[in-house]
């Protein structure tokens, strides 16, 4: 299973690192994805990160503010989230696909999900 880390509570333009790690597989064989929901949204991707981090894709709401990595030794992925918004504020998804079809952001790709972590990004 997905081990998920890091939300909070944070003011408008502050920062949180969020983990993912995985407990019983090899996370380094899986497409990780951070998706996010908001109350009354849809779950939307954020960012995703290749099996070798060669490939990284970002949502444009985020571009230039947050950053995805990972650490294959520790079987972890990272999201940086940096100048943070109020419309930023949601639950936190981290999720693994073995095979991703033509988009990275679409939730029925990912077979393996993290429990969710709340951001809240409030004055």
């Amino acid at each position: 299973h997905i081990v998920q880390s890091g939300g909070g509570l944070v003011q408008p333009g502050g920062s949180l690192r969020l983990s993912c790690a995985a407990a019983e597989f090899a996370l380094d064989y899986y497409e990780v994805t951070w998706f996010r929901q908001s109350p009354g949204k849809e779950r939307e991707g954020v960012s995703r990160i290749s099996t070798s981090g060669a490939t990284i894709d970002y949502a444009d709401s985020v571009k230039g503010r947050f950053t995805v990595t990972r650490d294959n030794v520790k079987n972890t992925v990272f999201l940086q989230m940096d100048h943070l918004k109020p419309e930023d504020t949601g639950v936190y998804y981290c999720a693994g696909a073995l095979i991703l079809g033509s988009t990275w952001n679409s939730t029925l790709d990912y077979s393996t999900w993290g429990p969710g972590t709340q951001v809240t990004v409030s004055s």
